[in-house]
C-alpha cells in the first residue's frame, strides 16, 4: 500500500492533550524528516527524548517552558501564527526534555536523524529571518527559523506566508537528487494553517517526465509530504495562507532545480505584492540584529 501524501488533522477536544497530525520516517517511507503537532492542555506536561535525532520545537500558539539538561527555557507567548514571529528551541540528540504548557499550546516537533551533537539553542523572534520572495501574484514572505547556516546536523526549517490568491514555491522547483551545488536530495513537509475555517489552497505535485501528477486541496491543520518532484502552491482568493516547512536530507543545503519551462520567471519578477509582509518582523528589515545562534558562546 502506498504511503499517504496528505495527512488530515485529528480534532482533539479543548483542554485535552494529544497529537493533531504527525508522521514518522517509517510511515512516510523516507529517511530523514519526522514531524508532529502537539496540542497541550493548559498546565500539562509532555515528556520525551530526542534519542538519535536532533529536534526543533516551534511554537505555533500559546506559551510554554522547555526543561532540558538541567535548564528551563521560556517560549512565547504567540497568539497564533498570523499574530507574530515564531519562538523555537533546538535540542541536540541524546537529550531528555519536558514541555510545560502555560495556556492552551500548540507546538510543532520537527526532527531528523543526527550524527553530530550541537548545543541547545533558543531561537527568538528577532533571530528569525525576513525575505520577500518573488513578485506580483507570486510574492510571499519567508521567515527562516533554522536556515542552512544554523549550527545543526540536518534540520532546516522556515515559515512561509502567502497572500490570498498568490503562488508560493514558484517557479515550481524540486530537490530530489544529490547533485551539488545545483540540487540537494531533501525530504520536506508542508504544515498548513489558515485564519478562516472555510479557507483552502491547492498544492500540485508533479514530474519531472512520467512521474504522477497530483493536485491536492489543502486546509487548516493538514500536512503534505513532498518526497520528490515539483511542488508549487497557491492560496485561494480571500484567504492568506501559512505553512511550516521542515527539510532534511543528503546535505545541509536548500539547493533546488526549477522546472525549466517556468524558470525564466525568476529573471522577470514584477514589483512585489504590497500586502507583504503579512507578519511584520520584530526589527527593521534593513538592519536586522545578529541572530543569537550566530554569536559564539564562551569557550566554543
Amino acid at each position: 500500500m502506498a504511503a499517504k501524501t496528505r495527512l488530515l488533522p485529528q480534532r482533539i477536544p479543548a483542554r485535552k492533550s494529544g497529537v493533531t497530525v504527525g508522521v514518522t520516517q517509517r510511515q512516510a517511507r523516507w529517511k530523514f524528516v519526522r514531524f508532529a503537532v502537539h496540542q497541550l492542555a493548559p498546565g500539562s506536561r509532555w515528556r520525551s527524548a530526542t534519542r538519535n535525532e536532533e529536534v526543533c520545537l516551534v511554537l505555533l500558539q500559546g506559551a510554554c517552558d522547555v526543561e532540558c539538561e538541567g535548564r528551563r527555557y521560556a517560549l512565547g507567548p504567540r497568539t497564533d501564527v498570523f499574530s507574530g514571529y515564531p519562538h523555537a528551541i533546538y535540542l541536540p540528540r541524546d537529550a531528555a526534555f519536558t514541555v510545560v504548557a502555560g495556556p492552551m499550546t500548540h507546538i510543532a516537533e520537527c526532527a531528523a536523524p543526527a550524527k553530530k551533537r550541537f548545543p541547545i539553542r533558543v531561537i527568538r523572534p528577532q533571530d528569525c529571518g525576513f525575505e520577500i520572495r518573488g513578485g506580483g501574484n507570486a510574492t510571499r514572505q519567508i521567515v527562516d527559523i533554522l536556515p542552512p547556516a544554523f549550527p545543526a546536523d540536518r534540520l532546516m526549517i522556515c515559515e512561509v506566508y502567502t497572500p490570498a490568491g498568490n503562488w508560493s514555491s514558484y517557479p515550481p522547483h524540486k530537490h530530489d537528487r544529490d547533485a551539488p551545488p545545483v540540487e540537494a536530495d531533501l525530504d520536506e513537509t508542508y504544515y498548513y494553517r489558515f485564519r478562516e475555517k472555510d479557507a483552502f489552497g491547492v498544492q500540485r505535485l508533479y514530474g519531472p517526465k512520467d512521474r504522477p501528477d497530483v493536485t491536492l486541496t489543502v486546509r487548516d491543520g493538514e500536512l503534505v509530504l513532498v518526497r520528490d518532484g515539483y511542488h508549487p502552491f497557491v492560496a485561494a482568493h480571500g484567504f492568506d495562507a501559512y505553512y511550516l516547512n521542515v527539510l532534511a536530507g543528503s546535505r545541509r543545503s536548500m539547493a533546488a532545480s526549477d522546472d525549466p519551462r517556468y524558470a525564466l520567471f525568476r529573471d522577470r519578477w514584477p514589483a512585489p505584492d504590497p500586502r507583504v509582509p503579512i507578519v511584520a518582523p520584530p526589527y527593521s528589515p534593513t538592519s536586522p540584529p545578529l541572530p543569537s545562534w550566530a554569536v559564539p558562546s564562551p569557550g566554543m
